[in-house]
């Protein structure tokens, strides 16, 4: 069995459970002393957002969940190769001015 496992429940949160770490923005880990498993909020209602307070009970969230198979994800473009290829673009155009 894998060490993570990720739940998500019909008209309700995301479980996870096992061996795993939330961070924020800026990489800061939440501390969870004493627990294995959180629920992450689904239905934007929550009073302790990212974490699930049970809002969607009186919400109205109304999401059944099905497993599926997701497309093929696209190619990552490199930025940097995108801009630096605009920037000879750029100056190409300005020399043949």
């Amino acid at each position: 069995m894998l060490s993570t496992q990720i739940k998500v429940f019909n008209n309700g949160p995301i479980l996870i459970e096992g061996d795993f770490q939330v961070v924020d923005p800026e990489g800061k880990a939440f501390l969870f002393p004493g627990r294995t498993a959180i629920a992450l909020c689904r239905c934007g209602h929550s009073a302790n957002k990212p974490f699930c307070d049970g809002a969607h009970k009186t919400c109205g969230l109304l999401h059944a969940v099905q497993a599926r198979e997701l497309p093929l994800a696209k190619p990552k473009v490199c930025f940097l190769r995108f801009v630096t290829h605009m920037r000879l673009s750029q100056t190409d155009t300005l020399a043949r001015v």
